[in-house]
């Protein structure tokens, strides 16, 4: 049965609902504060809102709306909303649009990562200080997904996620092309002398079909396959490619739906408990996520009340690759929604022990329940859990003399890596590098095909300083690329590190998210040109091999100098945002819990 058949979705609205005195009415029908009420009613009046429609005791729907033509991942929400708006006028709700803080991964400088608790802190305040009773979350584009959900569990109020879905799969040549992917692949193929500059701008263009977030499994993807995996979005809603016809349903049953967790009054808080989150982790794994999942998800979960630590995510190590999606396969998102989407993937969990399937959903239902039936229709796309495409594919927790946490993606360690660092007799998954350290992005553009550093494949490119406090907002470069010379003759990748991250739809096993950063002090502030470093995967170590009295000597000479800040918010958030390991959050803002539990003072 398709995933959008009617006789599975009918059933999530019920007639039976317990009258409930929402939020909303203390603004709009106080009879202790009668000239309040006029107040708050005047001026919704003036667009033709009927002051019966406000006062009906009807739940107010918030629809955070994060499309906008600067956001483009997301613009699709623009027209959607009529659907959502459709669906919670059907089931009793009356809709409230209203904007938040645009977030675009690929335009935004110096780095989107900055706009994620902003967004957060302009949603907090809107749930918070207006009538809202319960809220849809449309989500698309990485960090809108985070943000969103970190927003409504802060405030606590009944919330649901809408994705907006991943373009249409591009091809450019009778050749699968993805979004983001393609422009690392492409990047590789430019300096090798193997296309020119127009084939690498219609590769781009051709991996962009239509209206939509990356087709890949890059990070938009990932996070929104995550929001299912919490419990907080209808049963399929993530891969629902977005100019599919199941987009509009989806969105118009996201907006039924809402209206009754309004009256069932069940709130982010009574979803997102520790087993809900394993359940994103395990998922994240087997989909072979986004590693920019790991400090979004300690995020959430934070602002949940709940701290997710390196354990969590070695626990989760041995989780084997069974989603056949670029950049770590070959597929895309059409494809990967026709192979029945996130819930084939967690169905597989689930029957192999790894799922957490008691938890509470927004349907009202478990993560068993919603599962039923919902074994994948195509082992080309999904693989058994037991004959997976890749063993150990969660990310592998790292820690060293460079930084107490760092995180590589091991699903996406090619064969040829593999061969070349990883290999050796006796030495298995073992390896050492002449490290060659840049100082940001611009540093390396400038250097990496510099003669003097002697680049060969024996050396590990290092970035420092753009880690939330160096950049600040930690930027997505850890994924650089060999020296010109490398690429031409077929050594398409070196190892990396650094105390950034990386895009997800990138195909580079880097070692990123390093904790503590360099612009505090971490290890990486003291690494040189020339130092050697060891990597341990089985042990998960990561060492410079210098000596102690060394480091010493050169911690007196400082951290590494740090870009200016621009912006008045850079300044906050260099004061306030914590360490990638715990999810780059801005630590005041955690204490912040069940907001909606105490109303808000009157304006007047």
């Amino acid at each position: 049965m398709s995933p959008a058949s009617p006789s599975t979705r009918c059933a999530l609205t019920s007639p039976d609902r317990t009258p409930r005195r929402f939020r909303s009415r203390d603004w709009f029908d106080n009879p202790d504060h009668i000239d309040m009420t006029a107040l708050y009613l005047e001026r919704f009046m003036n667009y033709g809102i009927t002051p019966e429609e406000l006062r009906s005791g009807k739940p107010i729907i918030g629809i955070a709306q994060t499309g906008s033509d600067i956001s483009p991942c997301n613009r699709i929400h623009l027209d959607l909303v009529s659907r959502v708006r459709d669906g919670i006028r059907d089931a009793g709700g009356i809709p409230m649009e209203f904007p938040v803080h645009p977030i675009f991964e690929n335009c935004r400088r110096p780095t989107a990562a900055l706009d994620r608790n902003l967004s957060y802190l302009g949603l907090v305040e809107t749930l918070h200080g207006y009538p809202i009773d319960a809220v849809v979350l449309t989500t698309g584009c990485d960090k809108t997904t985070p943000a969103g959900i970190m927003a409504a569990t802060t405030v606590n109020i009944p919330a649901i996620v809408l994705s907006g879905g991943p373009m249409l799969d591009g091809w450019h040549d009778g050749e699968l092309v993805g979004s983001g992917t393609v422009i690392w692949r492409s990047r590789r193929k430019l300096a090798a002398g193997e296309i020119n500059e127009d084939e690498f701008i219609q590769r781009a263009a051709d991996s962009a079909p239509s209206a939509g977030h990356c087709n890949t499994m890059g990070t938009a993807s990932t996070m929104n396959a995550v929001a299912e995996a919490l419990g907080l979005s209808l049963t399929g809603c993530a891969a629902i490619p977005a100019p599919y016809r199941e987009r509009g349903q989806m969105a118009y049953r996201t907006g039924q739906r809402i209206v009754d967790l309004a009256y069932e009054d069940i709130k982010p808080k009574d979803i997102l408990t520790r087993k809900a989150f394993e359940n994103a982790i395990a998922l994240v794994a087997a989909a072979g996520g986004s590693t920019n999942a790991q400090p979004h998800i300690a995020a959430m979960a934070r602002h949940a009340g709940l701290e997710i630590t390196a354990d969590d995510w070695r626990a989760a190590y041995d989780i084997p690759l069974i989603v056949n999606m670029q950049p770590a396969g070959k597929y895309l998102g059409e494809r990967f929604h026709r192979a029945g989407g996130a819930p084939a993937v967690l169905w597989e969990l689930l029957q192999n022990g790894r799922l957490h399937g008691d938890v509470l959903t927004v349907t009202g239902k478990t993560m068993a329940q919603n599962l039923e039936g919902r074994e994948t229709r195509d082992r080309e796309v999904i693989f058994p859990y037991a004959e997976p495409l890749a063993e150990k594919a969660g990310f592998l927790v790292l820690k060293g003399n460079l930084f107490d946490f760092a995180i590589m993606k091991s699903s996406v360690i090619g064969a040829d890596f593999r061969a070349r660092y990883l290999s050796d007799p006796g030495k298995e998954d073992i390896f050492e590098a002449r490290a060659i350290v840049f100082d940001g992005s611009g540093d390396y553009h400038a250097r990496i095909n510099d003669p003097a550093l002697n680049i060969d494949e024996h050396c590990i490119l290092v970035i420092r300083g753009a880690g939330p406090i160096g950049w600040p907002g930690s930027a997505e470069v850890v994924n650089m690329q060999p020296p010109d010379h490398l690429l031409k003759k077929g050594i398409m990748s070196l190892p990396t590190l650094g105390d950034g991250r990386q895009s997800g739809t990138a195909d580079s096993p880097s070692i990123l998210n390093a904790s503590p950063e360099s612009a505090i002090g971490g290890g990486l502030s003291w690494l040189r040109t020339g130092d050697t470093i060891r990597i341990d995967l089985n042990t998960g170590r990561c060492d410079a091999l210098v000596d102690e009295a060394t480091i010493a000597e050169r911690r007196k000479e400082g951290i590494p100098a740090v870009p200016e800040t621009m912006t008045p918010w850079q300044e906050i958030y260099r004061a306030h945002t914590g360490q990638l390991e715990t999810g780059g959050v801005l630590e005041f803002a955690v204490k912040y819990q069940d907001l909606a539990a105490k109303l808000p003072r009157h304006n007047h």
